[in-house]
């Protein structure tokens, strides 16, 4: 069972490109991470004070598979497409794409857009919290806000986090983990069956696999791929959510500074205001 975690998507609270959306790119050979581009533009996450972009290293277990023809009965909701989300909740902030082993301590189910799409509450082993930590008693009041309301100011309706956002343990995380896992194989072995080949699985060292190609088919599609060049040009609306996202860090910390009534953006949702602090309380 994988407890390995690929971060797709590491978001610092002291960067000001925090609220970068990267994702896992599954149609293209060999699966890089990129920036998500939805209607030709590049995608943010909008700030709801007092969250500031991501509040955790959020990144996806390799070898897993939400498969969206398989339903989770209790909610009849099919499962994503994509690989199981990770909220990794230790103290380090984890580089883009590193890869990092993690210990698995529940999972909170969001209904995102009528898709089954579980969150892995997780911690890198190495942190100094993670052999105390077993699954229970996480306070994950902030982490339930962030996923219910984060698609609020793109006008979209509230997510639905099933059981009231109650998190479950570690040993119902692992099924989930698990059952994903055997998801993955299905898909690997046969993606033109499990995905009707809109998923990329191409890969070097799964002897079973339908899209096994040769290590020198892999290095050449690498290289062929253009250089590193300046970072695309923001556009004014992205500037409007990273500037307030500093702005609202500066805030906490200065009383002085009334919180705002809206968010950015003239959406005319009211801010979320909250006892939490940014990220969770662990302990």
């Amino acid at each position: 069972m994988p407890e390995v975690l690929t971060f797709d998507s590491v978001q610092s609270l002291v960067t000001n490109n925090h609220s970068l959306i990267f994702q896992i790119n599954k149609e293209e050979k060999l699966n890089p991470i990129k920036q998500d581009v939805k209607s030709g533009r590049l995608r943010y996450v909008k700030n709801i004070f007092p969250h500031h972009g991501y509040i955790w290293n959020y990144g996806a277990l390799p070898q897993t598979w939400e498969n969206p023809k398989e339903k989770f009965p209790e909610t009849g909701t099919a499962g994503d497409n994509d690989p199981l989300d990770v909220c990794e909740i230790g103290h380090k902030i984890q580089e883009r794409g590193s890869v990092i082993q993690v210990k698995v301590l529940g999972t909170l189910l969001l209904i995102d857009e009528g898709e089954t799409d579980w969150k892995i509450i997780a911690i890198d082993v190495s942190d100094p919290l993670a052999s105390k930590l077993n699954g229970e008693n996480l306070q994950l009041s902030a982490t339930y806000e962030w996923f219910r309301y984060y698609k609020k100011p793109d006008g979209k309706p509230e997510n639905t986090v099933h059981w009231n956002g109650e998190c479950k343990g570690r040993d119902f995380a692992l099924e989930i983990v698990e059952d994903a896992n055997k998801q993955w194989h299905r898909l690997v072995s046969n993606s033109r069956e499990a995905s009707g080949g809109s998923i990329s699985c191409a890969n070097t060292t799964l002897s079973g696999s339908s899209d096994t190609i040769r290590e020198e088919e892999a290095e050449t599609t690498v290289n062929q791929k253009p250089a590193l060049g300046p970072a695309a040009p923001v556009d004014q609306e992205a500037k409007e959510i990273i500037e307030n996202v500093l702005s609202a860090s500066i805030r906490e910390n200065d009383s002085s500074i009334p919180n705002p009534p809206k968010t950015s953006g003239g959406t005319g949702f009211p801010a979320m205001v909250s006892s939490s602090l940014v990220g969770e309380q662990v302990l």
